[in-house]
């Protein structure tokens, strides 16, 4: 809802077109496409070939196979995952070394998620304790919905040397928190942008430890080229690893082989008719979930 509320506020135009994370059964399949046939459940990432609609059309570069045991329901958040996974991989983190996750919306919650599951040392931080305590059932994740205790276990998991990375995940334009980063980070530590947060960082706090400040382009390369996107022109394995379209099959992987979970952050899926309270509730502080399925009957 963070992005799409952005998007309505900052809008000149009467209408516009939602959503770019779904999931459902292909219908058809087009011709060059290999591994997906008319019947399978599959999961679909980026605006303005994915939104809130009935039907879409995507680009095979933007789809991947969502396996049966997997909901669609849950594979409707893959292109959340993929910008998550992009954000977790802009970190260039190794396992062992230590992340601070600074705001626990969407993405937070599912970079803290796959950072720990992928061998990181997770401090994840929210001044909501509700939201803090939506990882409570993840075991080893260290949750804080107090700063102060956050910078004790820190100081002690580091040596006092500070985090290798922190990745603020905070929305609402909160600058306080960018230049607070730099105080738990370590000497070139890395401190990366993924939520929609005003950066304002102190350059004495940057040159004294010589700072590397990173922002994170949605789910990954491939994001925004039209020859990727439209054209369906893929890039070699060798050369991009991870492309938008690897990171949202990796989400699903993920769900698949229950290394992460999600059911806990949304409500019972609804009709997309239900949009407008939904949007609503997602709005007010304090709403006890972070994000909606919608559903489509056939037409």
């Amino acid at each position: 809802p963070g992005t799409e509320g952005t998007m309505i506020n900052n809008s000149k135009e009467d209408i516009v077109r939602l959503g770019y994370s779904a999931s459902g059964i292909a219908e058809e399949v087009g011709a060059g496409v290999e591994g997906i046939k008319v019947g399978d459940k599959v999961a679909v990432y980026g605006a303005p070939y994915v939104g809130h609609r009935s039907y879409l059309s995507v680009p095979k570069t933007l789809v991947a196979k969502v396996p049966e045991s997997v909901s669609l329901s849950d594979a409707s958040l893959a292109g959340l995952g993929a910008i998550a996974i992009h954000g977790l991989r802009q970190g260039e983190l190794q396992f062992g070394e230590i992340c601070v996750v600074v705001g626990l919306g969407i993405y937070g919650q599912l970079i803290a998620q796959i950072a720990h599951n992928a061998g990181m040392v997770v401090l994840a931080l929210n001044r909501s304790k509700s939201r803090a305590d939506l990882l409570a059932n993840v075991s080893g994740l260290k949750t804080y919905s107090d700063e102060v205790e956050l910078e004790k276990d820190l100081d002690i998991l580091s040596g006092g040397k500070g985090a290798d990375a922190v990745f603020l995940c905070a929305g609402s334009g909160a600058s306080y928190l960018t230049d607070k980063s730099l105080d738990w980070l370590k000497d070139k530590g890395k401190s990366v942008i993924v939520g929609d947060i005003q950066p304002h960082y102190t350059r004495e706090k940057m040159f004294a430890k010589e700072i590397d400040i990173r922002i994170s382009r949605a789910g990954g390369p491939g994001r925004y080229q039209t020859s990727y996107e439209r054209d369906a022109v893929d890039y070699p394995y060798g050369f991009v690893r991870w492309t938008e379209g690897r990171n949202t099959a990796e989400f699903v992987r993920l769900l698949e082989q229950n290394r992460i979970s999600v059911k806990e952050y949304y409500d019972i899926p609804s009709s997309y008719t239900n949009f407008e309270k939904v949007y609503e509730e997602l709005s007010q502080r304090g709403c006890e979930y972070l994000t909606h399925c919608f559903t489509y009957d056939d037409e």
